[in-house]
């Protein structure tokens, strides 16, 4: 039975692990090819599965609870073009969407980090968490770090 207020694309294992994180905890929000399962078996995330949704309604789910952390420059990080895509001009329309959503639940700019994949794949292995989607958007990989809920 759904909960009030509680979005229903969020999962209860997904609800029990954003109420878990601390402040700083960071959780992956994989596309359909992130190598999830061997990332959480080297580094010890959580693994959530969600295959059958998108991220960018996903994201927009999650924070409606979850805040991101305001004391960081940089708390949405974007896994970075490789070198023969940056060289081909690739567009990502996939970021546009995800800067929107984020700054329309922040109300207001929030900075984003990209980096190279490796550093990406060694980041998500420390995370809280990976959520596996089945977003198929090229380069869809997001990673939020929590911030503090004050009232």
């Amino acid at each position: 039975m759904p909960l009030k207020g509680i979005p229903m694309l969020l999962s209860p294992e997904l609800l029990y692990t954003l109420a878990r994180m601390g402040h700083g905890d960071e959780m992956v929000l994989a596309d359909a090819h992130f190598p999830t399962s061997n990332v959480c078996k080297e580094g010890g995330a959580v693994e959530i599965r969600a295959d059958g949704l998108c991220i960018p309604e996903l994201l927009t789910a999650i924070l409606k609870l979850f805040p991101l952390d305001t004391y960081d420059e940089n708390p949405v990080i974007l896994m970075e073009l490789c070198g023969s895509d940056k060289a081909k001009g690739l567009p990502v329309p996939i970021w546009d969407k995800y800067k929107q959503i984020v700054n329309a639940s922040e109300n207001r700019e929030v900075q984003t980090l990209s980096i190279d994949r490796f550093d990406f794949y060694d980041r998500a292995k420390k995370s809280f968490a990976i959520v596996h989607t089945g977003e198929t958007a090229q380069y869809g990989n997001i990673i939020l770090k929590k911030g503090l809920v004050l009232s």
